[in-house]
């Protein structure tokens, strides 16, 4: 898999730190390869660490459950 870096943003946590996150789009690809349908979306912070989409504005920090809202 491929990931193209497609979008940076920042997000805050309740105590009002905030996160430099990064979004990728990584194609799938088949045995033969070619690619597979939509891109799947993944992010993570500047440092590397995993996050989870939530849903809306809402992530959590994949290793410590902390969760960051988008900032606007």
């Amino acid at each position: 898999m491929a990931a193209v870096l497609v979008g940076q943003f920042h997000a805050r946590d309740a105590e009002g730190r905030v996160y430099p996150v990064h979004e990728f789009q990584e194609s799938t690809l088949q045995p033969d390869g070619s690619t597979l349908g939509l891109p799947i979306t993944t992010y993570r912070l500047a440092i590397g660490d995993r996050v989870n989409f939530l849903g809306e504005d809402r992530f959590e920090l994949a290793q410590t459950g902390i969760e960051i809202v988008r900032i606007p």
